[in-house]
């Protein structure tokens, strides 16, 4: 019946994007990652530019002067294991996804990871 057996020529990917993006691509990606600062991973939309405009709140008020980084390549997203958007990533950690945090939430997230 081969319902549930796999095709023995299926190919195995080690990445998320099923083998459509190139070793350089991930290569540079890891290496965005473990970059400092803060990071909103998303595609652009309402929700992502939402969770950004929280954010840049939040640093206003602990007075910090960070840029904010809005990632909107998958590969670089994939590469943090974020599989639901808009994410909040702070000093390399994703210390949030998949909502959209009220500046509060964000504030509070950004003092934890940087103490």
């Amino acid at each position: 019946m081969g319902l549930f057996s796999r095709n023995k020529g299926e190919k195995k990917y080690s990445c998320c994007c099923s083998g459509s993006c190139t070793p350089e691509a991930m290569v540079r990606a890891e290496a965005d990652k473990i970059s400092n600062g803060v990071k909103v991973l998303g595609s652009g939309c309402a929700k992502c530019n939402a969770l950004e405009q929280a954010t840049r709140e939040a640093l206003a008020e602990l007075g910090m002067e960070i840029a904010i980084d809005h990632v909107t390549d998958f590969t670089q997203i994939a590469a943090y294991g974020v599989m639901t958007t808009p994410a909040l990533v702070v000093d390399g950690k994703v210390v949030s996804y998949g909502k959209v945090l009220k500046k509060d939430e964000a504030k509070a997230l950004i003092q934890k990871v940087r103490g």
